[in-house]
């Protein structure tokens, strides 16, 4: 059996009283591409910064492309590519003057960076900008520049960030396609995402909830977890109507999008019933029908089960 690229076992992160990872255990193969999503503060960061070698865990231990965190961790840097949130990029600087930085920093041979880097500016569509000045960049092509940086030493594992967070959505599709043709190529990404949507573009995905790694699956059978019937619908008053399904006994959780609700029923009898309170109610509904719980269903469901 082919080892992970990525390990963990009981890795916890405390700062003082306050606990930022809580013993967290899990295993992604190589050529995968791992999402750990939850909102700002779950710990998304802290596990990053461990799993690169920046950050000492507080007890437990990981092991990245087969090398322990604790006792191994300036070689792990020779092996991972790491785009922090806030990646540093130089804006006085062009963007081959960044790229050149990086591959100095990361010591690739001088005989291998024009090869390099005509690929990874082809990759990234920065090609027709690389005299431009890094600052005069938009949001999304900076995160370009940044991934091309990261890059630039043919890492084994790519640890990325958030790297699309305040990214406008054209930008956010390129560099999907960007990460989509690197597992391609067999490497290893490792993603932390806030956006659910996201998520579902994973091999698999880990929700994670103050600290703790609530569960770990594919998309699909994440969403299939739940075990209970969903129906989506709509309605005028989208609040007035999550407020009296709050109230009926059949429904599990209720979740707002717009003047949709995705209501968990907890038997499909329970669905019938519950369009009825909303009709007894005074509450007019435009229409519904069953549907496959989204990931952000179950992210709540889960973090109310807490």
């Amino acid at each position: 059996m082919n080892e992970p690229a990525i390990r963990t076992e009981g890795l916890t992160k405390r700062f003082g009283s306050y606990t930022a990872v809580d013993a967290l255990t899990l295993s992604v193969a190589k050529g995968e591409l791992f999402g750990m999503v939850g909102p700002d503060g779950a710990g998304k960061t802290a596990i990053m910064r461990m799993l690169s070698a920046i950050m000492d865990p507080t007890s437990g231990d990981a092991w990245v492309a087969g090398l322990s965190i604790l006792r191994e961790g300036e070689k792990i840097k020779e092996k991972i590519g790491y785009m922090p949130q806030r990646f540093g990029l130089y804006e006085d600087l062009t963007v081959m003057e960044n790229i050149i930085f990086y591959a100095d920093l990361y010591e690739v041979p001088k005989k291998e960076r024009p090869a390099r880097t005509e690929r990874l500016l082809g990759f990234s569509n920065l090609a027709p900008f690389k005299e431009r000045l890094a600052g005069k960049l938009s949001g999304g092509m900076k995160q370009k520049l940044g991934l091309a940086c990261a890059l630039i030493h043919t890492p084994e594992v790519l640890f990325l960030d958030e790297p699309t967070n305040g990214v406008d959505p054209v930008s956010r599709r390129d560099f999907w396609k960007i990460l989509y043709d690197l597992l391609k190529e067999g490497m290893t990404i490792f993603i932390s995402t806030s956006y659910l949507d996201e998520a579902e573009r994973c091999t698999r995905v880990g929700l994670i909830h103050n600290g703790r790694l609530l569960m770990e699956d594919t998309p699909d059978s994440i969403k299939r977890s739940l075990g209970l019937p969903m129906i989506e619908v709509w309605s005028d008053n989208a609040r007035k109507a999550a407020e009296v399904m709050g109230r009926c006994g059949g429904v599990r959780s209720v979740s707002i999008y717009g003047e949709k609700l995705h209501v968990a029923v907890k038997q499909e009898e329970f669905a019938c019933d519950t369009i009825r309170l909303m009709h007894e109610s005074g509450i007019e509904i435009k229409g519904y029908r069953e549907i496959l719980p989204s990931l952000e269903d179950i992210f709540i469901a889960r973090v109310r089960e807490q």
